[in-house]
């Protein structure tokens, strides 16, 4: 009998969060309340998040509001960025890290796991460093599983990797 399987994985399309910066960057340039501020998106690090530069704490909001409305036009979840960093003030300047949020540690691929094996006793899973592995004889058990890992609210994002 044929087994099949695919990768829990969670990552993001780098060329896609390229499109958000760029998009985000110009909608920041063609605002008016944004004129004459020090509003401003620039990637941090190697291109492993944003960092947002405002006049203050709501100019921050708003540029992420920005953010969150072109990943959602692109279908990326708004998941992907770690907003858990404190905004820092100096000199009339606010700013955020936004890291991105990638790969699955042991916690997350447990989280995976309960869910399956509650919902799905034939479905096996193997955690693989930071990918979950599931395996099944039935294409359809997969597609079920897929689905009910598409409803489940994590916390973080989950993308479908390696089918065979």
């Amino acid at each position: 009998m044929a087994t099949f399987s695919f990768d829990v994985v969670s990552e993001y399309d780098k060329a896609e969060m390229n499109n958000v910066y760029a998009q985000t960057e110009k909608e920041i340039t063609g605002r008016y309340d944004f004129k004459g501020t020090p509003a401003a998106i620039e990637w941090s690090g190697d291109k492993k998040g944003f960092k947002i530069t405002g006049a203050n704490e709501w100019q921050i909001d708003a540029v992420l509001d920005i953010v969150r409305k072109k990943l959602a036009t692109r279908e990326i979840s708004s998941k992907v960025m770690d907003l858990s960093k404190d905004i820092h003030e100096s000199n009339l300047k606010a700013t955020k890290e936004v890291p991105f949020v990638e790969g699955l540690d042991q916690e997350k691929a447990k989280k995976i796991t309960k869910l399956l094996k509650e919902q799905f006793p034939k479905v096996k899973t193997q955690i693989q460093g930071d990918t979950v592995r599931v395996t099944s004889g039935s294409k359809d058990d997969l597609q079920s599983v897929m689905n009910a890992i598409r409803s489940a609210d994590f916390d973080f994002v989950t993308n479908f990797t390696n089918y065979r």
